[in-house]
Order: structure tokens, then sequence, then C-alpha cells
């Protein structure tokens, strides 16, 4: 008798029991096939949503937590190739740990001295303009199609400050609520530390140790999507980190020369915003233009939205693609659509991490989906998400 003629335990004890089972009752063959092929798509969908709800509330609760780590693999993400470099080129991984979290802490200090120097010395300057700018703004609410009287002026002001002096308490509960979260931020700041030391010095041991968590089974194909997701993340903070630079060099270098205030500040605050798609350069470039209305005057302000125009068309049509290759970009709606999420869900942090995070998860699913972690090669699904350069055709001579 061979194995699949014996008899089972379970098929002693229960009998036999048919491997196949239809329920249909006298109601279903009366509902429209396509009504139960979209009840069958709403129910897994319900399913994927609260699956989903439920990890981002998680998520939310341990946001002390999952911030630092994310920011610790963001910048990792950005140091990876000058670390990888150090590595190739035989340098001692304590050594090529210690360059980069020392370059880093240096970058970061002189960017904000140079923004401490620059508030500092013409900070009196500032003070002025703003004045100036007051004594503007009233005469234009007087002068101006609004015809408002000083009367009137006082009045709102009065209100103002009474409303302040009624939202007292508010604004001291906010006051000690900015104490702890400056508690927290430096809390952070020593966790995001310490994540990325570990994540340099043993990257790899901790995600060997992670693929234990799945099935035997899985673990190749676990490894592989989250490889090939790994180095789309690289990619993309290489791509912003060009774009930051680009942006901030170019505006910065506008506003100095049209001779608005705190030109410095403005590119480090255009450098930042950088790294959140679209959004972040479009709102820190308004920052400028804004500076340049109140302190100087309607025609600066136009030359410098032009310079800020000027600046992201350059690095997106022209720069970029000269750099990067023939990279697969992102549509712009949906990186808008994509930071918008993000930041509904989770504020600032939401924005900055949403389109990595969603390039990950892209990356990794096609890989899974289209079976390219057996074969080791790229996937060639679907990457709408993806910002590997793509190798350049070479032309027949």
């Amino acid at each position: 008798m061979t194995d699949e003629q014996r008899p089972r335990k379970r098929d002693l004890l229960w009998g036999r029991m048919p491997t196949e089972r239809t329920v249909s009752t006298e109601a279903d063959g009366a509902v429209p096939i396509s009504l139960r092929v979209a009840a069958g798509y709403a129910w897994r969908l319900l399913l994927i949503a609260a699956a989903a709800g439920v990890v981002i509330w998680v998520v939310i609760q341990l946001k002390l937590l999952v911030i630092p780590l994310l920011v610790g693999i963001l910048i990792t993400a950005l140091l990876w190739p000058a670390f990888e470099w150090m590595l190739r080129k035989r340098f001692p991984r304590w050594l090529a740990i210690v360059i980069s979290l020392l370059g880093t802490l240096a970058i970061v200090s002189g960017l904000l001295w140079l923004v401490g120097w620059q508030v500092g010395r013409q900070w009196a300057d500032v003070q002025e303009s703003t004045v100036l700018a007051v004594d503007e703004l009233r005469k234009y609410l007087i002068n101006g199609p609004l015809h408002l009287s000083e009367t009137d002026i006082q009045k709102y002001l009065d209100q103002g400050f009474a409303l302040l002096q009624e939202q007292a308490q508010l604004l001291w509960s906010g006051a000690l609520a900015i104490g702890t979260t400056f508690g927290h931020v430096a809390v952070g700041a020593l966790l995001t530390i310490f994540i990325l030391i570990c994540l340099l010095a043993d990257g790899g041991g901790i995600w060997g140790w992670t693929t234990k968590l799945f099935p035997r089974e899985a673990r190749p194909a676990i490894d592989a999507a989250a490889r090939n997701g790994w180095r789309t993340v690289v990619n993309y903070a290489k791509t912003q980190l060009l774009v930051a630079t680009i942006d901030s060099i170019g505006i910065g270098l506008g506003a100095f020369l049209l001779n608005v205030p705190l030109a410095i500040p403005v590119a480090v605050l255009v450098f930042l915003g950088a790294f959140i798609p679209i959004v972040g350069a479009v709102a820190t470039g308004a920052v400028a233009v804004f500076l340049a209305l109140v302190y100087n005057d309607p025609v600066n302000a136009l030359w410098m939205l032009v310079v800020v125009i000027g600046v992201q068309q350059f690095e997106g049509h022209i720069l970029q693609p000269i750099l990067m290759g023939s990279a697969v970009k992102v549509h712009p709606l949906a990186v808008v659509l994509v930071v918008a999420g993000g930041s509904m869900i989770a504020g600032i942090p939401g924005a900055l991490f949403a389109v990595p995070l969603a390039a990950f998860v892209n990356v990794v699913a096609v890989t899974l989906s289209s079976g390219s972690w057996k074969t080791g090669r790229a996937p060639t699904g679907d990457l709408i998400w993806s910002t590997v350069p793509r190798e350049r055709r070479r032309r027949n001579t």
C-alpha cells in the first residue's frame, strides 16, 4: 500500500470529508455576477484598509521610536554611496563610519553657523525694514481700497490683544508642550545617531536577523525584494540630494544678487525643503519671494519669483536628466497626492517619508509579483516609482 492509499488518522476518526464544498442558496442565482464580484472586491478592500489602519495607528502611537528609525534609515541612504565607496577602497569599516559621521556633523554645523552669522549680521536691518513694512501696510490700509481709519486699525489691534489675553492659558500650555517637544527632539536626535551607527556598522547582520522572522520558504523572495527596494531608496536619496543642492545654491545666489535679506537662511531652508518633492521646493521658494516682497518691492519679488521658477525648471529638465541618466520619473500629480496624504496622516514627518516609503513598497510589490527575485535580475514590471538610472544605449557608429 502506497502512502497515498494509506488512510490517515484524521480520516479514520472523522471519516473522509469532501475536499471541495460549494454552499449556495436560491438567492445566489438571483444576484448578478457583477454584484457578486463587486462584493468580493469590497470585503477584501475593507480588510486591507482595516489592516492598514491598524498599522498606521500603531506607528502613530510609537512615533517617538518610528520617526528616529525612519530618519536614521534615510540618512543612511544619503551616506550609503560614499560609505560604500570607502569600503570598496579598503577603508576599515570603523574609519568609514567615523568619516561619515564627522562629515555629516561638520556639514550640519557649518550650515547652522552660516545661518546664525547672517541672522546676527542683518538682524538690525531686518528690524528696521520690518518697522517700515508695517508703516507701509498701515498707509495702505488707510489710503488703499479698504479706506480704514486709525480708529478702525487700533480697534482691530485691541481685539487681537484681547484675544491673546483670553488664550493666555492655552498659550502657556503650548509653551509647555514646546518644551516637552524640545526634550523629545533631543532624545530623538540621540536615538537617530545611535540607529545610524548601528546601520552603518552591522546593517547586513540586522537585516539577516529580520529575514528570520519570515517563513523559511519566503526568505529568498523577501530578501531580494527588500534589497531592490533599498537600492531604490538609495537612488531616491541621491536624486533628492542633487535636487536640494541645486535648488539651494541657485535660489540662495539669486536672493543674494537681488539683495533679499537673509539669503543664506533662505538657501538652507530651500535645501531642507527640497527633500519633500515638489511641495517642499515650492513652499520654500515662496518664502524667498515673500521676503523680497515685504522688505524690497513688488518688482524685486517678481524677479525673485523668476529666479525660483528658473532654477527649478533648469534643475528638473536639464541638469537632472544629464547627471542621473534616463531615470524613470514619477508623475508630479502622484507625488503631490502621496505627500499630501502623508502630511494629513503624520504632518511634516509624513510628508518627508511618504515618497521614499511609497517607492520602497512599490518596488517590493513588483519584485514579488513579477517573480524577478528567482532570477536575481532587476524587476521588469510597472516600476512607476523607480529612480534607478538606466544604462544609456550606445549609438551605432
